[in-house]
Formats: structure tokens, C-alpha cells, sequence
């Protein structure tokens, strides 16, 4: 079985074994890695990480469909766990959800999700959204499902409309996209754990994402009281890039104090461990196995 087929269905299993899956939203490959090396169950990438690390700018759309996809690939490359990944609302009307999916399903990808809010969207917790008519999402679900080329690659709906309407319409909208054919369910922002527990009560037998967001307008839950509501997948999508951007203004602060790094190596990887992470010992072994020398046994006389 191939990486591409055995990562979706080792999602797939994974979001249906009863258990909570914990997926980091990685910005780059390395943070996948990171994340991989320390026990993620599941990267995600998405599109506010991989804005503010390739751009540097917000989620607003201003990443193309051209970034995105060669990010998710990227990452997709980088990690031996499944990788699911942000489709925002498709890229395009309907016309463009077949290539929008098969594109993401050809990288590898284990899912995507596909949302409901108006282009140019923004992120889930932040103020200002509008969202489509729910008839458009259920629209782009219905062909996600059509082109999609493996059962095992899930899609899953995302609604931002508990911002815009209220609680009970987002519920009323995913219901709509579940019987459109989303695999899994995603209401985006609620306000209070109340709400979370009313969101699973919605839907008792399909897998649901919680999204938890420091700053947000989520509250923050441990996975395990998440797992207990009934949710199916936690996500922490900008844990590692505030960490990331922490650190490294940290490091700059210090080397423009002081001039130099000198006494900040604890907080640092060292040269060596930060080499053998990222593969050198392989590559180099692959040098030598290839070296001329080496391959004068190959040589016909």
C-alpha cells in the first residue's frame, strides 16, 4: 500500500475509532516534523499559518490556491502521519471545486475541508464575516464527493454562521451539508462549552472538529474534555506559529542587547541534534554510497 493510500486510511480509522485525534496546524514542513516527532496524531495545513509563514501577511486571501497546495505538499513530504488540509470555499465557484479537490487528494492529502463564508473569507475568529446562502457549500460538497478518486479521503463541511446567525443556524446549515455527503462536521467559533455540548447533541454519530485557538473565541479544553463532549478531532491551529514568531523575536531581542547569542544556547537545538533531525546523516551516507570510488564497481571494463 502506498504512503498516500495508508495515511488516509489511517485517518480515516483514526476519527472513527471512538478516540479524539490531536492534529497541530503545522506553518512549514519542519514544524510538521516537529510536530510528528513528538506524537501528533495529525498535521493540518491550513491557510492562516501558511499566510503568516510564507507571506507574512493575514488570512484574509491573500495566499493563492498555488501556495496553499504547494505548502500542504510540502508538508505532505515531510511527515510519515496523515496531513489534512484547508480548501477555504474551493477556490472558485462549483466549476472549480473538481480540480480544487482532486488536486489536494493527488498530494496526498488525507482530507479537506470546504467552507461557507463569502470570498475573500477570513479567519474563523475573526469579526466582520458574511457567509453564502447554504445552498452554494452544499453545492461544492455534492461535486467534492463526485470528484474525490478514494472513499478513504474525507471532506469534511465548515460553517462560519454562528458569527453571522446564531448557533442554531450554523447547526441547521451542517445539517444540510451532511446530507449534501460531508464526512465530518465543523462549526466554526462557538462561544461556551455549553455550546460545544450542543453542537455534538446535533450530531451524536458523526465525527465533529473543535477548533481551540489562544485568544479565540472558543474556550480552551484539554482533549480529554473535548474527547468526552464527543468530538472527534482537536485542532490547535496557531499554537506553533505564535510559538514560532515568540521565540524567534526573543532571539533577535537578545542578539540586539547583547550583540551576540553567547548564553541563549539553552534555548536552542543544538548544531548536531538539529543536523541529525533533519537527515544529514542520510544524505551523507547516500554521498558516500554513491561516491566515484564507489561506483567504479559498477563500471564495465
Amino acid at each position: 500500500m502506498q504512503k498516500n493510500e495508508r495515511m488516509r486510511k489511517q485517518f480515516k480509522d483514526e476519527v472513527f475509532s471512538g478516540h479524539i485525534v490531536r492534529m497541530m496546524v503545522a506553518p512549514d514542513a519542519l514544524a510538521a516534523k516537529i510536530a510528528e516527532s513528538n506524537g501528533a496524531q495529525a498535521v493540518f495545513s491550513a491557510g492562516y499559518a501558511s499566510s503568516a509563514s510564507a507571506l507574512a501577511m493575514p488570512d484574509r486571501e491573500i495566499a493563492d490556491f498555488g501556495l496553499i497546495l504547494e505548502r500542504a505538499r510540502e508538508i505532505i513530504n515531510a511527515v510519515n502521519i496523515p496531513v489534512f488540509v484547508d480548501a477555504d470555499t474551493g477556490y472558485g465557484d462549483e466549476q472549480n471545486i473538481p480540480r480544487t479537490t482532486q488536486a489536494i487528494e493527488e498530494i496526498g492529502a488525507a482530507g479537506m475541508f470546504l467552507e461557507d463564508q463569502t470570498w475573500p473569507k477570513r479567519c474563523g475568529h475573526m469579526d466582520g464575516k458574511t457567509v453564502e446562502p447554504t445552498e452554494i457549500l452544499e453545492k461544492k460538497i455534492r461535486i467534492a464527493k463526485a470528484s474525490r478518486r478514494h472513499d478513504n479521503f474525507l471532506i469534511m463541511s465548515r460553517t462560519d454562521a454562528r458569527a453571522v446567525y446564531g448557533l442554531s443556524d450554523a447547526i441547521q446549515r451542517s445539517r444540510r451539508y451532511k446530507e449534501a455527503g460531508a464526512d465530518l462536521i465543523f462549526i466554526e467559533a462557538p462561544r461556551s462549552y455549553d455550546e460545544l455540548k450542543e453542537i455534538h447533541d446535533a450530531f451524536p454519530t458523526t465525527p465533529m472538529m473543535a477548533n481551540m485557538i489562544e485568544g479565540g473565541k472558543t474556550p480552551l479544553l484539554k482533549a480529554q474534555e473535548l474527547e468526552k463532549l464527543g468530538f472527534n478531532i482537536v485542532v490547535h491551529p496557531t499554537a506553533m506559529t505564535y510559538t514560532q514568531a515568540y521565540a524567534e523575536e526573543k532571539l533577535i531581542q537578545n542578539i540586539q542587547q547583547t550583540g551576540t547569542t553567547e548564553g541563549y544556547e539553552d534555548k536552542m537545538i543544538t548544531f548536531s541534534k538539529f543536523n541529525q533531525f533533519v537527515g544529514l546523516d542520510k544524505i551523507n551516507a547516500r554521498d558516500a554510497e554513491y561516491s566515484p570510488e564507489n561506483m567504479k564497481k559498477y563500471m564495465i571494463n
